[in-house]
């Protein structure tokens, strides 16, 4: 498939909408809440393929809407704004999903849950401890999935946290207690590795080939806590490659906040990685040139696609297009192709308002078409 330069992507979760948590829950919405809805729908038509839903939810009775209808709406309106934006791969926005790790975790066996932790962000989700070795109830986000391809003008993509992250935000309790003799480093690291593993191939790859059955062809994988532990980035790799091992799709490895050089050249061990999902607008400031790292990629001859963070997630500042097609002029300076440049916000914009990621994913989509008009017509 034939692209042009610079496509735009999603990279992860929007905050839900008022109206949504509000319908989700049965209350009624508020006013302000009702005018929110209806300026959406005015600017994307997200609702017109639920009518009843709809009527219920502007009429007051939520109860009657029911939560998954509610739910749908939801992933409507990520995927009409994602579109609107002019983004070429969408998803729902993650809007049936709580966050990341306690979802995916009550789908398996093995695990016992201890009690809530916190979030950078103030969110709160249940950690759980594995206590005997993991299995698969059923694969999972497929339902979600389905519900995307159905209603999805652009090319859908699907997220989905990976064995390494799973392992590391879990205690492990199991795979330890199975390991002899001291728990020193090297037993505990022992131990991880298993633990790892057996998540990669008894959850995560079955449920991505399940998603792959179902005609999902773009998946993200998410290590947000692979920069966290750098010198366990050949565990991160093991689980990738054991996850994806003899499937077909095109896999990208979402990891955000990160010193990149710290994980290489371990990092490039992953087989199956077409495209890796970085953030870097977020250290692109006070003279620091936050692209530079890509020269590692370059000095190490790695020649895979990049998902370029162009606009920071956690600053209510929105980005000119001319500072992100800068960004994206750098980053080609330091790859030397542009073909292999997508752009995208850092991260997910769940901590930013609605209407500030609206205004950084146009500033995504702007600043990329400078950008291509540039490559594509250097004399102009």
């Amino acid at each position: 498939m034939t692209r042009s330069l610079f496509p735009a992507q999603e990279i992860g979760s929007l905050m839900k909408p008022r109206w949504q948590i509000l319908g989700q829950h049965g209350e009624a919405l508020d006013e302000r809440s009702r005018g929110e809805f209806r300026a959406a729908n005015e600017r994307t038509h997200f609702a017109d393929a639920l009518p009843a839903a709809t009527e219920a939810l502007l009429g007051g009775r939520s109860r009657d809407a029911g939560a998954d209808a509610v739910r749908d709406l939801g992933a409507l309106f990520a995927l009409r704004l994602f579109e609107s934006a002019g983004l070429e791969r969408v998803y729902d926005g993650e809007a049936r999903r709580i966050e990341m790790y306690e979802y995916p975790i009550r789908q398996m066996r093995g695990f016992q849950f201890q009690g809530h932790v916190r979030s950078f962000d103030n969110k709160y989700y249940l950690k759980a401890a594995v206590t005997d070795e993991v299995r698969l109830e059923h694969p999972y986000h497929v339902e979600e999935f389905d519900f995307v391809r159905a209603h999805a003008r652009g090319e859908p993509k699907l997220p989905i946290t990976g064995p390494y992250t799973l392992a590391d935000w879990s205690y492990n309790e199991h795979y330890l207690a199975r390991q002899s003799g001291w728990k020193g480093p090297a037993v505990r690291r022992a131990a991880q590795r298993e633990f790892v593993v057996d998540l990669a191939k008894r959850a995560v790859r079955p449920t991505l080939a399940a998603l792959i059955e179902h005609g999902c062809r773009v998946i993200q994988i998410d290590e947000p806590a692979a920069g966290t532990h750098p010198d366990e980035a050949d565990l991160v790799v093991e689980g990738f490659n054991a996850a994806t091992e003899g499937l077909d799709a095109e896999f990208s490895m979402h990891i955000c906040y990160s010193d990149y050089r710290d994980l290489l050249p371990e990092l490039l061990e992953a087989k199956r990685c077409r495209q890796w999902a970085w953030e870097f607008a977020n250290r692109d400031r006070d003279g620091r040139d936050g692209y530079e790292v890509l020269n590692a990629l370059r000095e190490y001859g790695d020649t895979r696609e990049v998902g370029l963070g162009v606009v920071d997630v956690h600053r209510d500042e929105v980005e000119s297009p001319e500072l992100v097609a800068d960004r994206i002029q750098r980053a080609t300076k330091y790859l030397g192709d542009p073909a292999r440049l997508w752009v995208n916000p850092d991260c997910g914009l769940r901590t930013r308002r609605l209407d500030i990621a609206a205004q950084k994913l146009d500033a995504v989509v702007r600043g990329a078409a400078i950008a291509r008009a540039t490559f594509e017509n250097p004399r102009a």
